[in-house]
């Protein structure tokens, strides 16, 4: 049975069909650019444009290119105009090992070979390399999970500077024609197993910028912060500590008019910073103790989930918040705490709204749909039979949501109250990256390549 079209959807099918421009509706981004992990606002939407439900990367159905990337990394594709931005960390081994899938082993990878820690800029087009910057080279100073890369945070890019953080190996400032404007060493950024300190995993926090501010989370096993630096210089502007473990989340910022906060997802503090000085707005004590998720904020409620550990929740949490928001044990929601749940929160996939429904991903592939308003779940469903894993986040555009596994099946989903799948596609490669979107174009960062997709 179809789902019956909402009013946002219905206007879409209208304006598209007529030819017109598509002003914005609230809960819309303007497909134009994809700038950071998860695109504008980390909502991983880009509406207003034809995108393909079935592609064949084999035979080159509704494959407009395919180019080559070398070495590991599960950074994604960000995108600005004619210029896409990736970055790879290359070993001095030939086929660097990875193991994707569903395991409990927590042993880092042993490999002590020079790396090249790697910028490229492609074109959109026609996905010619247009240059190449090695940001560094050198023996990573921290080892990484079996299934994680060196090259794990996605860069930013604000159409004059690209910014690529390769964890304890370096932040990197590049113009758009790839010439380097400054550089900042971090320290050491040890990311791993909080209650083993040896299994070292790898940074995973992408940076993102905004009004003229790169804003870094490093939670880490010693030191944690979060740090704004100034786009053009590098000068730290402000550095506030966290006391928190080992987190791979990325930050997000919300500016409603009344402030603008940084978002943080973590164990024992999630929470809102001011923009302005790093000064905390408000927290909240969360129960998945290897926070992975990035918030964002839609229709006035900020989503979190983790799923490890002590708990799996799902919060939606108020964007006035104020001081310390945390529920009481016997509690699912207060003033400040729209809805949660405590269970069936995702362990790496950020979650994605899009019309009236939160989409919410686990690991092992079962998905969930909840009214963003209430909670109510609205239907549960595996994709996939189990066996394997999923870390790409959820994106989606033109009526369709995109779910990827890791070993390289994208589902196709038709939002709404029930469950309907519309298409399932292989990418002939492992895929742990979160695609992008820009202008009807989905890219896909492989194993090995950079894939773009579009209806033809």
């Amino acid at each position: 049975m179809t789902s019956p079209r909402t009013p946002r959807q219905l206007y879409l099918m209208v304006v598209i069909a007529a030819g017109l421009a598509l002003p914005l509706l609230a809960g819309d981004t303007d497909d134009a650019n994809w700038p950071q992990f998860r695109g504008p606002a980390a909502r991983g939407v880009a509406d207003g444009r034809t995108l393909p439900e079935t592609w064949n990367v084999a035979d080159g159905t509704n494959v407009k290119w395919k180019t080559a990337i070398p070495g590991l990394a599960h950074s994604s594709p960000v995108i600005w105009d004619d210029a896409i931005f990736v970055t790879t960390s290359i070993s001095g081994v030939e086929d660097p090992y990875l193991k994707v899938g569903l395991y409990g082993n927590i042993d880092p990878v042993e490999d002590d070979t020079k790396h090249k820690f790697v910028v490229y800029r492609v074109n959109a087009a026609s996905g010619k390399i247009v240059w190449e910057r090695t940001a560094f080279e050198g023996v990573p100073k921290i080892k990484r999970h079996q299934k994680s890369s060196h090259a794990n945070p996605t860069p930013a890019t604000d159409g004059k500077h690209v910014i690529a953080l390769f964890g304890s190996e370096g932040m990197y400032a590049y113009d758009m024609d790839g010439k380097l404007l400054w550089k900042k060493d971090l320290g050491v950024l040890d990311s791993g197993f909080f209650q083993v300190p040896t299994a070292q995993w790898g940074f995973g926090s992408s940076p993102i910028i905004h009004d003229g501010r790169v804003i870094v989370q490093a939670d880490v096993q010693e030191s944690s912060f979060l740090a704004a630096f100034d786009v053009e210089t590098g000068k730290e502007l402000w550095r506030t500590d966290r006391k928190d473990v080992p987190t791979w989340s990325t930050p997000t910022v919300h500016a409603d008019g009344s402030r603008s906060q940084v978002l943080v997802n973590g164990y024992k503090h999630l929470g809102g910073y001011d923009l302005k000085d790093g000064k905390e707005l408000w927290r909240m004590r969360g129960t998945g103790d290897i926070p992975i998720p990035t918030p964002y904020v839609v229709d006035g409620l900020v989503f979190f989930t983790s799923a490890h550990g002590g708990g799996s929740p799902i919060y939606a949490v108020r964007t006035a918040a104020s001081g310390d928001i945390s529920l009481a044990d016997d509690e699912l929601a207060n003033e400040q705490v729209a809805w949660s749940h405590p269970r069936g929160g995702s362990y790496m996939p950020t979650t994605l709204v899009y019309g009236d429904l939160l989409y919410v991903l686990r690991d092992n592939g079962v998905l969930g749909a909840y009214d963003i308003k209430t909670g109510e779940r609205r239907y549960e469903h595996r994709l996939g039979n189990g066996s394997g894993g999923f870390t790409a986040s959820v994106v989606a555009g033109d009526d369709k949501i995109y779910f990827t596994a890791e070993l390289g099946e994208v589902y196709v989903v038709k939002p709404g109250a029930e469950f309907e799948l519309l298409a399932t596609n292989e990418m002939d490669e492992i895929c742990m990256a979160t695609p992008a979107i820009a202008r009807g174009t989905l890219y896909y960062r492989t194993r090995g390549h950079l894939v773009a997709l579009a209806a033809k």
